[in-house]
């Protein structure tokens, strides 16, 4: 590797600039997969990432964003590794490299030597496997001392940047323990924030954007669906959407038609909280019976306590019941269920002996992952 560059020079360059709002981390792998996992890691710590798949690439990344931090994958070759290193030093990299790899690797201590030479602050090398712990550990240095402030995100503004993503939450049967479906979750990639939680840019239902950014969810899902199609067969997807979305007449039209007519699409769920479903119940319960006509079907999520209030229904055309973790953890605490458990429906019951023993006696089916990584939308893999 040769880098035709004054060490001393480029060590004169080098200073300390302005905190950024979130620590950025700019990855480098010659393998998609990789980055893309690595990358979905430190956002879980707080970074905002961009990743970089060959040398090329490389300076329009740094001119763009200066990142803090600079992670060396393992499937990086050598003359790959040469040319990175180079484009650091002519760009005056004042952050910090992180090389994952083995440490007593010829290769990992060459690429530690250089970089000391020229100046470049390299981190201690992340041994490979390592997990989310030795991660964190390994950038403890860059991670802010505080919580960052609470972002003040608009949804408008997002929707027209087009920040907005679906990530993909795994359902699991856990009778087979294979994969069922899975749930899309709505997240903002904000240029300074990161990624940003819905807590902080979910309108209000009154808002004038809320029927854009169900649209969003709808269209991208749909959109996804085919995707996956594509790349590995149907998938069973569900969204979440809030119960004041079943009185916009028009929005749940646009809904319907929005459906794939393909014959590989077994159907959208749409999940909705108990306690908003069960507060415009009979309103459900129409929209839950003209839907299923359009392949849709509502699922009524986060039951707990209140449950026994769907079991006097002349009517159930909800196909399934999720489980608060809370409420399921206490009935099924020794099954050590991971998250919200999905059951069927409990047959109907006259009295409270009968409806206290079909409670316990809950049929579950399904859990949705907790802990395990997520799944960005297909459109980020692309």
């Amino acid at each position: 590797m040769n880098l035709l560059i004054n060490p001393k020079e480029h060590a004169r360059s080098v200073g300390f600039g302005h905190r950024k709002v979130m620590p950025r981390a700019c990855v480098t792998d010659g393998k998609k997969h990789l980055r893309t996992f690595l990358s979905d890691a430190l956002e879980d710590l707080g970074f905002i990432t961009t990743e970089c798949g060959q040398a090329s690439e490389l300076a329009a990344v740094l001119d763009a964003h200066q990142p803090d931090l600079f992670v060396l994958g393992v499937s990086v070759d050598g003359i790959e590794v040469g040319k990175i290193l180079e484009i650091l030093v002519r760009k005056n990299f004042t952050g910090k490299v992180l090389v994952i790899g083995q440490p007593g690797s010829i290769m990992v201590k060459a690429v530690r030597q250089i970089g000391e030479e020229y100046g470049i602050a390299m981190l201690p090398c992340l041994q490979t496997p390592f997990s989310a712990g030795t991660l964190r550990d390994s950038v403890a240095t860059l991670l802010p001392s505080e919580p960052a402030p609470s972002p003040a995100v608009d949804v408008a503004e997002a929707l027209k940047a087009g920040w907005l993503e679906l990530w993909y939450q795994q359902k699991i049967n856990v009778r087979t323990l294979v994969p069922s479906g899975a749930e899309a979750l709505v997240r903002m990639r904000h240029p300074a924030w990161g990624v940003v939680p819905p807590a902080y840019f979910i309108p209000d239902d009154k808002d004038p954007h809320f029927r854009g950014l169900s649209e969003f969810v709808i269209g991208r899902a749909i959109e996804d669906w085919r995707y996956l199609l594509e790349q590995q067969g149907p998938v069973d997807l569900s969204i979440n959407m809030p119960g004041s979305f079943l009185g916009d007449r028009q929005a749940v039209r646009d809904l319907c038609r929005a459906m794939p007519n393909h014959p590989a699409f077994g159907g959208l769920l749409i999940e909705i909280d108990s306690a908003e479903l069960i507060g415009n119940l009979d309103l459900a319960i129409d929209v839950a019976r003209e839907v299923r006509l359009h392949n849709i079907a509502i699922v009524i999520d986060n039951v707990g306590a209140e449950w026994p209030a769907l079991m006097g229904l002349r009517s159930f055309p909800f196909v399934e019941l999720k489980v608060d973790h809370q409420f399921s953890a206490s009935r099924w605490g020794s099954r050590n269920l991971p998250a919200r458990a999905l059951c069927w429906r409990p047959a109907r019951t006259k009295s409270r002996e009968q409806s206290r023993q079909a409670q316990a006696c809950l049929p579950v089916t399904e859990t949705t992952c907790r802990g395990i990584s997520r799944c960005p939308s297909p459109a980020r893999m692309r």
